[in-house]
């Protein structure tokens, strides 16, 4: 699975939470400014062609639906940019993001007790 480009991403977003749509609703999911009906068409089919979405066919027009999970795909990126970044290291990945702030002692906290509590 290759990584999306941020419009490729910003469009899976709006279809994993849609599940299934037309591209006039994926438009309606997007911030302003709306980007034009025909380009968001072209990254779909796109998306259609590498294998991340499906769409059945209603006549003239299509409805599409993701072929692969939110979960799946995170966990994809999330595993390439450990291996890229972190040496493949949750630890090296987390003491980054309390050296950047972006992390609370709290959250750090509830962390340890979901890991202490099985992942609950």
């Amino acid at each position: 699975m290759k990584r999306l480009t941020r419009k490729e991403e910003e469009l899976m977003q709006a279809l994993w939470k849609l599940e299934r749509a037309f591209v006039k609703d994926v438009i309606e999911l997007l911030p302003e400014p709306k980007p034009h009906y025909n380009t968001v068409s072209t990254v779909i089919r796109k998306l259609v062609s590498q294998g991340y979405l499906g769409h059945e066919d209603f006549g003239g027009t299509h409805r599409y639906f993701p072929k692969i999970s939110k979960e799946g795909y995170q966990r994809q990126f999330l595993g390439d940019s450990m291996a890229a970044y972190f040496d493949n290291s949750y630890k090296n990945m987390v003491a980054f993001f309390a050296r950047e702030k972006k992390i609370t002692p709290e959250e750090l906290k509830d962390i340890l007790k979901s890991i202490e509590n099985g992942g609950e």
